[in-house]
């Protein structure tokens, strides 16, 4: 058996918000002959549900031994690995020196747009590396593990459509995974043994790994927010809880929205009044047991919180467009990296 790929490019003045789109040609030798089928690998017009994103990121590690490696850093409630793709130069080893990033999605598993521009983001990188200098540096120079979804569970439950509403929000035994970290003005919190399986793969990746920059993508509304994410007393809303390196937070944040094609607005969606397209947390509204707070706290990771669209669940029509106003600003935060201490 051979494989060939064929790359179609828009050209270079349209590649913002063009999409790249590959087609994987296998050709199947036999003593009759040979025969030809294509079939594009990543489709924008539909969701990807656990079993086809689980073959399509398995392909995707197949295809590109040399940059990416594909691993579980756990499983769900009903037991579904939790899927990190890394993707980097040398994805086998680990290079001194070089900065470690992570991207989640579906924390929240009616929360789905975070679920499928990381998926495109695996794409993205896969497709452009040998081809596009950036693409090349930022694999060359980071470690980079996407996770495209938390909370698989809860996905495989929400209705495409539901903008609004609770409907596979949290994991499969009713807990909203981002209320179930160790919160610092919490002291009382229940321990690990009662936490979700979920919450402990992810403190024990963060604990095991020298993550410095991390991204929590989410949906509902469209804004970056940034640590703290609740406050001692707990005030609901209004309370700006400022973490010691505000001014770093503020400007990843500031990143992410200036180069989203729309965040930077920052009052897109009904009740939205964001300044410049961020906000603190807990000015927003209180969160305790958050998990940006927790890398932020328990680790040496800066984690920013980013609402991608102001519908949860929307409609498979609306995914390319999500992608090209999302595309920009994940690299442009990935390539935050050089901003923080490690």
């Amino acid at each position: 058996m051979a494989f060939g790929m064929k790359t179609c490019r828009e050209p270079e003045q349209n590649k913002l918000p063009g999409f790249t789109c590959v087609l994987f040609v296998i050709i199947c030798f036999s003593s009759v002959g040979a025969t030809v089928s294509t079939q594009p690998l990543i489709d924008t017009s539909k969701y990807y549900h656990y079993d086809d994103m689980t073959e399509l990121l398995q392909q995707y590690a197949a295809n590109y031994p040399h940059i990416v490696k594909l691993e579980s850093i756990g499983e769900s409630v009903q037991q579904r690995q939790l899927w990190v793709m890394k993707i980097t130069d040398h994805p086998e080893v680990s290079e001194p020196g070089e900065p470690w990033v992570k991207l989640v999605g579906n924390m929240h598993g009616n929360e789905v747009i975070s679920r499928q521009v990381l998926i495109y983001l695996i794409q993205y990188l896969c497709e452009n590396y040998a081809s596009n200098d950036r693409v090349a540096n930022l694999v060359d120079n980071t470690a980079i593990y996407i996770l495209p979804s938390m909370n698989p569970d809860g996905f495989e439950r929400a209705k495409v459509g539901t903008c609004t509403g609770v409907m596979g929000r949290r994991n499969e035994n009713g807990i909203d995974l981002n209320r179930d970290f160790p919160d610092q003005f919490q002291s009382s919190a229940h321990d690990n043994d009662a936490r979700q399986p979920e919450t402990l793969a992810i403190m024990k990746w963060i604990s095991e790994n020298k993550f410095v920059l991390s991204a929590n993508l989410h949906g509902g509304s469209v804004v970056a927010s940034y640590p703290y994410d609740d406050s001692r007393l707990h005030v609901l809303e209004g309370r700006y809880s400022a973490a010691p390196d505000d001014d770093v937070f503020k400007h990843l944040a500031s990143t992410y929205a200036k180069n989203h094609l729309t965040m930077h607005k920052g009052n897109l969606c009904q009740g939205d009044n964001f300044p410049n397209g961020i906000t603190n947390g807990a000015k927003w509204y209180d969160v305790p047991g958050g998990m940006q707070d927790y890398n932020y706290l328990q680790s040496n990771c800066f984690e920013i919180t980013m609402e991608l669209s102001c519908c949860k669940y929307p409609l498979p029509s609306e995914l390319t467009k999500e992608w090209n106003n999302n595309r920009e600003a994940l690299l442009a935060y990935i390539e935050q990296n050089e901003q923080v201490e490690f």
